[in-house]
């Protein structure tokens, strides 16, 4: 009987227990993690802070007790693993509730960490109230906070999904909300112009937006930015990126890629056949470019989890690469994207043409419409797709949707003309953004 210990026991760590305990009955299933919380939506946090999800409990998907009972798999919580040992196969375990040390042997290792945020040396940052939010435990700090201590203002440090969401969400609660980001613009995964039209979204709402600068000092209640305005605010939520959890992979001698995560081949594996990493501190490859890249999002961890899990099972189904698809709401608007964006394709020195279509939703006769703006880039020789954004009101996600299958299949953009999509005049055109991306990437050849 084979024997599997998993690090970690959130989204991809818990996924890849239960799809190995799914193909293989028999197998012994072992899972540690620091946290005192399993298998939980982590993107669903920052809508329970909003009073948008008002049950938290709704984001736990099991726990231990269900683990056991349901597929027979030990899920050990609050457990730190501080060493792996490959040459004996064993990791060593600390149970942080008593401090009791012991070894766990293994066959296969499955590597889940996940990663922490980063929270930059500021000075004095310790004399204000800072919270970041990785982990169900973060939620549930800075939702007892504001209901306890009503707060009446915040600062948000950092303009990418976590930041927006937070900062969105704190809004809504009746909070004054400042947004601070180091960059000229917001969400560097998405084109300037497409960013710039959030920030205006933002703008609408009442958020406080301030970027090409950082927060430099703070004392108490105080926020001083490296631009020298200071800002006023009771509390300050960290949130300017994430730091893939790979010390105890880096001890153990396994590869660390550029990116930062754990070098692993299309099975998932590490330099060592007999331990796999999935998840937030993983490395992969680009789908369109072959590059090394790491996207710490859900979707492609449990993706990851199941390779992992079928290769175990000797079926080698191998990952095809990494698009980073995203989607993002901001009050009334929706922000999606998938592969490249600008920025990257001229940093790789890569040809490239770009279509854009703004238009409606569905019918604009009808009733409930939006308007959406599509943006395709794609490599002028081949046809091939490089990457895509789209914005506005409903219908963004679909529209992505449509065209991550299309760069997965391989289709060009010429081929987005002749795709029959759904019509029906709450839902589409005849002709849809999809479809007239195709028709103008022709007329552009």
């Amino acid at each position: 009987m084979k024997k599997i210990v998993i690090i970690g026991a959130v989204g991809g760590g818990a996924t890849a227990a239960g799809q190995i305990r799914f193909y293989d009955p028999k197998a012994h299933i072992v899972v540690f993690d620091r946290d005192s919380t399993m298998s939980y939506a982590a993107c669903g946090t920052p809508y329970v802070i909003g009073d948008v999800i008002e049950d938290e409990r709704s984001l736990i998907m099991a726990d231990p007790e269900q683990f056991k009972t349901k597929r027979d798999i030990d899920v050990k919580l609050r457990h730190e693993v501080l060493k792996i040992e490959r040459e004996t196969k064993t990791v060593h375990v600390r149970n942080i509730e008593t401090g009791e040390l012991f070894e766990e042997p293994y066959d296969v290792l499955i590597l889940a960490p996940g990663g922490s945020a980063i929270v930059p040396d500021i000075s004095e940052l310790n004399s204000s109230k800072t919270f970041t939010l990785r982990s169900y435990g973060d939620m549930q700090k800075i939702d007892q906070f504001i209901k306890s201590e009503r707060p009446k203002s915040c600062v948000v440090s950092g303009g990418g999904f976590i930041g927006l969401e937070m900062a969105e969400n704190l809004k809504n609660l009746g909070l004054d909300v400042s947004l601070v980001h180091k960059s000229p613009t917001i969400m560097s995964i998405l084109d300037t112009d497409i960013s710039l039209i959030i920030e205006k979204e933002l703008s609408l709402h009442g958020v406080k937006l301030i970027t090409g600068t950082a927060i430099e000092k703070t004392e108490g209640k105080s926020i001083k930015l490296e631009n020298g305005i200071v800002l006023q605010a009771d509390f300050i939520i960290m949130s300017i990126g994430l730091k893939p959890n790979t010390e105890l992979a880096e001890n153990a001698g396994l590869n660390i890629g550029e990116t930062g995560g754990i070098r692993t081949n299309e099975f998932m594996q590490t330099n060592d056949p007999f331990i796999y990493a999935i998840g937030d501190a993983s490395e992969n490859f680009d789908m369109v470019t072959g590059d090394p890249k790491r996207v710490p999002l859900a979707s492609p961890a449990h993706r990851q989890a199941f390779i992992a899990a079928r290769h175990l099972m000797g079926d080698k189904i191998a990952k095809k690469g990494l698009l980073g698809t995203s989607v993002l709401k901001v009050f009334s608007l929706t922000a999606a994207m998938t592969g490249l964006n600008e920025k990257a394709i001229t940093d790789k020195k890569l040809d490239f043409a770009t279509v854009v279509h703004t238009g409606n939703s569905n019918a604009g006769y009808y009733p409930e419409h939006s308007k959406i703006t599509l943006k395709v880039h794609y490599d002028p020789r081949t046809r091939k797709i490089l990457g895509a954004q789209c914005i506005g009101g409903k219908g963004v996600d679909k529209r992505i949707d449509v065209l991550v299958t299309a760069i997965y299949a391989g289709l060009t953009v010429d081929d987005l003309q002749a795709l029959e999509l759904c019509y029906a005049p709450p839902y589409s055109s005849p002709k849809d953004p999809i479809n007239m991306i195709g028709y103008k990437a022709i007329t552009e050849k």
